[in-house]
């Protein structure tokens, strides 16, 4: 849901289509980043059993946070 509207957005030439592009980069290489401590937390912390569910509840979290703010947007 959260690609479609991205993708709405970018298509239709909306008037915050720029700033849509820039955020969806930089939100990629925060959750890239995010991710990677993470997991090496997890790891280094002997909890590396949990790393899966901490990087999937991290991703649920945002993907949940950008559709409520895309959904204003509409």
């Amino acid at each position: 849901m959260v690609i479609g509207l991205r993708c709405l957005i970018l298509a239709r030439g909306a008037p915050g289509k720029d700033a849509e592009r820039r955020l969806m980069m930089t939100e990629k290489a925060k959750a890239a980043r995010d991710t990677q401590r993470a997991v090496v937390k997890s790891l280094l912390t002997g909890t590396g059993h949990r790393a899966n569910s901490k990087v999937v509840g991290l991703y649920r979290r945002r993907v949940r946070a950008n559709l409520k703010r895309l959904a204003k947007s509409k």
